[in-house]
């Protein structure tokens, strides 16, 4: 049976984001909002193993974050002379009767209307910095703690939790309203909503930090709020189709059809090259494929939609042999006239690397700029390292495993790494005598 802090644990990693959307929308205070939720959460840890864990845990902790919502207002002299804190408070006020272990309240949670879209478009207001747009959603909307926030932007912690908490004044100081921005305002917030989902999505996909590889609940989230955001553009008589919008539907669907096959029976790391294919998901690739020929036929390229047709040319090869490198190359040359990056660099010279052989990629990766820019990134490391041992240079691939090693923090990656590692090790001894 589930233990009680494991449920606590999941049902934050799941309900984060939709219970802090439905305070926020009720208080518009987004410390507020996380404070009272961060203290259902503690609350939540010190009495279900004592008194069980309620039938419906998401229920339980909104009831019990709205409680402490109301007392730190009724507290607060200040905020009760503000009328919108006045009406939350009356709000708030409303659900006070209910228990939170009464069954009779179990779905205390339904009347609140699914505030997270609007929580997005909140955090991605043009007022506030690309980066902050992207990192306080991540951390609003996905619950990523600020570690977990920090490492997908290759920032110190104290540099993201000091953005995280300028951009939430920004939203308090400037009155920046919580709402679905109206139509014609809706094009200058989409840049930083993708972001964000590109983001959310990358982080369940790879999970940087932890013991699991793959995060679904955040792969999931990010998935259906791509969903609900196409379906908003085109569903706007003021609004074109958005290829963009859809290229990074697709890009997820194409990456998120290989999930079953990327960690074997023993939970170890399984790379693209050597997955069983026949436990890809053919109808999400068939979705995603759909949706990238939507894109395309609108013709307004954007990265979003060159990384689907990357994606998709994985999809499309029976084998790993049969991959077009070739093509991959040059999309992931495209890709960085698009928007340039280290990372972008990094994918591009893997890909020249499978296409034309590991020194040609290792060429590209030791250059000065790109291994300064990436020297702090494990996966830079271990690509590095992955040529070095395609090359029959294991003496120096052991070097960049070791590099590599360092940097991870997450289980399986590590696991895979020291395995690799070893049989560098072993190799080199042999070559050298």
């Amino acid at each position: 049976m589930e233990s009680a802090a494991s449920v606590v644990e999941r049902t934050f990693r799941e309900e984060w984001g939709r219970i802090l959307a439905a305070l926020i929308a009720a208080t518009g205070d987004f410390a507020l909002a996380e404070d009272a939720l961060q203290d259902a959460m503690l609350a939540a840890l010190r009495q279900w193993p004592a008194e069980g864990v309620p039938r419906n845990p998401p229920a339980w902790l909104t009831q019990i974050a709205r409680r402490r919502a109301f007392d730190r207002l009724r507290r607060d002299a200040t905020l009760l002379r503000k009328q919108e804190t006045l009406q939350a408070l009356t709000g708030l006020e409303r659900h006070e009767s209910a228990g939170p272990h009464d069954d009779a309240h179990d779905d205390e949670a339904a009347p609140f209307p699914d505030e997270r879209l609007k929580l997005i478009f909140t955090c991605c207001h043009p007022a506030l910095a690309l980066e902050a747009r992207v990192a306080l959603t991540l951390r609003a909307l996905g619950g990523l703690s600020s570690a977990e926030v920090a490492a997908a932007f290759l920032v110190p912690v104290a540099t993201m939790q000091q953005r995280l908490v300028r951009a939430q004044r920004k939203i308090r100081d400037a009155g920046i309203p919580y709402r679905v921005p109206p139509a014609h305002l809706l094009p200058e917030r989409l840049d930083g909503v993708l972001a964000v989902l590109y983001l959310i999505f990358n982080e369940g996909y790879a999970a940087t930090v932890g013991d699991a590889l793959i995060r679904q609940d955040l792969c999931a989230e990010a998935v259906r709020l791509a969903r609900v955001l196409t379906d908003l553009l085109a569903g706007d008589p003021e609004l074109a189709e958005e290829p963009e919008a859809l290229g990074l539907l697709a890009l997820m669907l194409l990456h998120q059809a290989r999930r079953h096959a990327r960690v074997d029976a023993a939970g170890d790391l399984v790379l693209l090259e050597d997955q069983d294919r026949t436990l890809w998901d053919r109808d999400e690739i068939a979705a995603g494929t759909a949706l990238l020929d939507r894109a395309l036929a609108l013709r307004r390229p954007g990265p979003y939609q060159v990384q689907a047709a990357i994606a998709a040319l994985h999809a499309e090869a029976p084998r790993a042999k049969e991959t077009d490198w070739q093509q991959i190359a040059l999309l992931y040359g495209r890709l960085a006239s698009m928007t340039p990056s280290p990372v972008v660099e990094l994918n591009h010279a893997a890909a020249v690397a499978m296409s034309g052989g590991p020194e040609c990629g290792l060429a590209l990766l030791d250059q000065l700029r790109l291994a300064e820019a990436l020297d702090r990134y494990h996966l830079y490391h271990a690509a590095r390292a992955d040529l070095l041992r395609r090359a029959g240079r294991p003496g120096e691939a052991a070097q960049s495993y070791r590099r590599a090693l360092a940097l991870c923090q997450n289980r399986i990656e590590r696991r895979f790494l020291r395995k690799r590692l070893a049989e560098v090790e072993s190799a080199a001894p042999r070559l050298q005598s």
